[in-house]
């Protein structure tokens, strides 16, 4: 399926490709794959070089281990996400090593890994779905993340699938066209929703 971004100026192939189905394939990933795919998620910028991501990885292949991961995950995303052969938690570290102080940016710097890595599995001919329903205090209590660690985000990675395969509810959505607000609506100069005159 051709869900490439129909883009109002020019970006690289990589991020034109990238979407998040909800339909996976049953295909394994690739070990070496997945590891590229954290590999490209190790060389994200961070603050001070702090690097305060860290992922939980659960594949298909290890059923408890799957299940258990499953089980972190909110009902709406348990019923298409049971199909992808690896799923992921990220967890931010809230605290700067270097002095212990809190790290403002930690989420953000979970975000730009998450980021390399998105952009990586697209070269791979992988997708990558990121979810924000996942039991925080569930995956806490499952994987004893420890005081000073947060749960980001859920994220689903795989083959694509066959948009039949989804509950009907999504099936229109992962054939919809991709949409974005306009960079008017995002690119301010001088003031708060003043529209930057780059993008008038």
């Amino acid at each position: 399926m051709n869900k490439e971004a129909n883009t109002n100026y020019p970006v690289v192939d990589l991020i034109k490709k990238r979407w998040s189905p909800r339909a996976f394939s049953e295909r394994m990933v690739e070990e070496e794959k997945l590891l590229s795919l954290l590999e490209a998620a190790r060389w994200a910028p961070s603050s001070f070089n702090e690097q305060p991501w860290r992922f939980i990885v659960a594949t298909r292949d290890n059923q408890a281990e799957f299940e258990k991961l499953l089980g972190c995950l909110v009902e709406g995303n348990l019923k298409w996400a049971k199909d992808a052969p690896v799923l992921m938690l990220t967890i931010a570290k809230l605290r700067f090593s270097r002095n212990d102080k809190p790290n403002r940016h930690a989420f953000h710097d979970v975000g730009l890994a998450v980021g390399n890595l998105v952009i990586q599995a697209t070269a791979l001919g992988l997708f990558v779905h990121q979810m924000a329903g996942i039991h925080v205090d569930k995956a806490r209590e499952t994987y004893t993340i420890p005081e000073g660690y947060e749960p980001v985000a859920g994220i689903a990675i795989g083959y694509h699938g066959e948009p039949e395969s989804l509950p009907e509810k999504y099936q229109k959505s992962e054939e919809a066209e991709r949409t974005r607000k306009p960079l008017s609506e995002l690119v301010f100069a001088g003031g708060w929703e003043q529209m930057s005159p780059l993008v008038e």
